[in-house]
């Protein structure tokens, strides 16, 4: 007869050293596709040789994209405020111990919110700054979401690191952002969007003098993996994780 082991009491996840990983909280589907990879690069990141089997607790409030684009064309930031607290809540009441919203645009709330989360939050923007700084670089271009590359998201907390950001023209921003909603977004990744973006990079590059580009929607490190362009492209949502993964293992 096939002999049983007696189940364990539920506890938090463990690694194999026996120490306690923090539950994590994602407010994801904003859009799909990227929550998708946060969750693969969180297990991928915690389950190594070291620990083989090892993942976290994650908890994912998915939302509706379209209730959030709503609220944003209508620029109702303390509806935006109240709406991610409403998701922030749900996760506490889960049981995740701290929270990442799992996209760029929404973190223009992100002060109003943190003042009043039960929950420590991770930003993406800080942690985005804090990579940039170690790269030493000094201009910075930025594509994202149309809100994202015309708001101060990522330029003040730049400027008050000694940065600048640089964005591309406006007809330019209208299309990375119709691209961003009606292909990328979508999962519908096309060789002849990536040859149009990477040409709007190279002409910011000739024109700006950057040293380095944020891929400020994290979407778009799925039609923008950086192979080589000639500068670093500052994937966002990987940059994300890493602080999500040290918090969680309590490196951080």
């Amino acid at each position: 007869m096939l002999s049983v082991a007696p189940l364990r009491p539920y506890r938090h996840s463990e690694t194999t050293e026996g120490e306690t990983m923090k539950t994590i909280g994602i407010i994801g589907g904003l859009g799909p596709e990227s929550t998708l990879a946060y969750y693969r690069t969180i297990i991928a990141a915690c389950n190594t040789g070291a620990t083989p089997l090892a993942s976290p607790e994650i908890i994912i409030h998915s939302s509706s994209l379209n209730e959030l684009l709503t609220l944003i064309d209508r620029s109702a930031w303390e509806e935006i405020t109240d709406w991610l607290l409403a998701r922030i809540d749900s996760l506490h009441r889960a049981g995740a111990e701290f929270v990442a919203i799992a996209s760029n645009t929404p973190h223009i709330v992100f002060d109003r919110l943190a003042n009043r989360s039960p929950l420590p939050l991770i930003s993406i923007v800080a942690e985005t700054v804090r990579e940039a700084q170690q790269l030493g670089v000094k201009r910075i271009g930025l594509l994202g979401t149309r809100l994202t590359m015309a708001s101060d998201l990522y330029r003040t907390p730049f400027e008050e690191a000694g940065m600048t950001v640089h964005t591309p023209t406006a007809p330019e921003q209208e299309r990375i952002h119709q691209l961003l909603f009606t292909e990328i977004e979508l999962g519908i990744i096309k060789e002849s969007t990536r040859d149009e973006l990477l040409a709007m990079i190279q002409r910011l590059e000739e024109k700006e003098g950057i040293e380095a580009l944020i891929l400020g929607c994290t979407e778009l490190p799925l039609i923008l993996p950086d192979q080589g362009f000639g500068i670093p492209f500052l994937d966002t949502a990987a940059i994300h994780c890493r602080a999500i993964v040290a918090r969680c293992l309590g490196e951080a």
